[in-house]
């Protein structure tokens, strides 16, 4: 059995920018359409006058200040609210792969490694761009990559999941190194036209470059161990995929995009995460007082404040859980590891950390490590 070590990690931001005000301004445009179209139904109790959006709200219930986007004109139109993509031709690089490649060729450089130094690529992700072929193969022919690889998809926690995967994989001797690349393109399943959730995503690209610790480069983070958990929920959902065409369904059916129950989704995840990561330390004879550093799921400022609060007994401070949540918005699988590649250069040698997932499914899935 090797001992095995994230390397490095990379990062691809979109080119534009949605701030909250932007986006109300949106908002509040269509809801005005909307009553304006719907007034005589309004008006006999038939159809549900919108109400309008308000920074205020968005960033109290958050803790979100603005998202990365692909593309915004579409977004920002109030008789559009999705993002305006072009389709490409099937010899064109996807999407997806595009920005998987950019986050996982800054995950190599970031090591001082190359293509030739991996074998095995997994893209992991909450939403796919398409059923097959694999955008990780894609993704691995664009760069060069001898060996193989797969989707998977775990919603939320579909980036350590992942690492579970490339930990396993390069501790048995199965592969030598893996990048684990998670492209979440989040704008195109968020009901823009909902105002309970249309403020919550943003788009991004992580990669995080999983190999034996004896070829790491110095000061990389050593797994100590992965733990992954799974427990059937349907507060959190997005019934979409290629059943919905044989059912005849309308792709603009509100279930056919993002949907949540918030206030189960945090009454029931929050605990189950806390206890989660405590009984992982727990298993390495760490607690989590012992713990420098807990890289979070960003999907919500309340739900990092109440898991840490639990674990540690008190308030956490930005240090011992920063949020990158205020610029990124809730980016699914990417969150915790766009908290751990911004915020990791200051962790000392032999401390601990934890980078943790949490999300639909339900799912959980945390990484322990330690600065070697």
């Amino acid at each position: 059995m090797h001992r095995v070590a994230i390397s490095s990690t990379g990062l691809f931001t979109p080119p534009y920018v949605i701030t909250n005000e932007e986006l109300v301004a949106s908002y509040n445009q269509y809801a005005e359409l909307q009553n304006a179209e719907h007034a005589s139904e309004i008006a006999a109790g038939t159809f549900t006058a919108l109400t309008p959006s308000n920074v205020e709200f968005i960033e109290k219930a958050s803790g979100i200040k603005r998202r990365y986007v692909l593309e915004k004109t579409g977004v920002l139109d109030p008789k559009r609210m999705r993002p305006n993509f072009v389709k490409r031709p099937d010899d064109q690089i996807s999407l997806m792969a595009e920005i998987g490649v950019a986050a996982a060729q800054d995950a190599l450089n970031c090591a001082g490694k190359t293509a030739t130094d991996v074998d095995f690529v997994i893209c992991a992700s909450a939403n796919m761009q398409r059923a097959y072929p694999a955008m990780a193969i894609e993704i691995q022919t664009a760069l060069g990559i001898k060996g193989f690889g797969f989707d998977m998809n775990v919603a939320c926690s579909s980036a350590t999941f992942g690492l579970e995967m490339a930990y396993n994989a390069v501790k048995s001797g199965a592969s030598k190194a893996v990048l684990v690349v998670n492209p979440e393109i989040t704008s195109a399943h968020l009901a823009w036209k909902d105002r309970d959730c249309h403020f919550i995503f943003g788009d991004v690209c992580t990669a995080i470059l999983v190999e034996r610790l004896e070829v790491a480069p110095k000061g990389a983070f050593e797994i100590l161990g992965t733990h992954c958990f799974t427990q059937f929920s349907n507060n959190i959902r997005n019934n979409f995929g290629f059943m919905s065409h044989a059912e005849d369904r309308d792709v603009n059916d509100r279930d056919q995009l993002f949907q949540q129950e918030g206030r189960k989704v945090f009454k029931e995840v929050c605990p189950l995460a806390a206890e989660h990561i405590s009984a992982h330390l727990a298993m390495f004879g760490y607690t989590p007082t012992q713990t420098r550093r807990f890289w979070l799921h960003q999907a919500n400022i309340n739900m990092n404040q109440f898991v840490t609060r639990k674990l540690i007994g008190r308030d956490p401070t930005p240090d011992e859980a920063p949020i990158i949540l205020d610029e990124f918005a809730n980016t699914a699988s990417a969150g915790s590891i766009i908290a751990f590649h911004r915020h990791h250069e200051d962790i000392k040698s032999g401390d601990i950390g934890v980078i943790c997932s949490f999300g639909a499914g339900y799912s959980i899935g945390s990484v322990i490590v330690k600065r070697t």
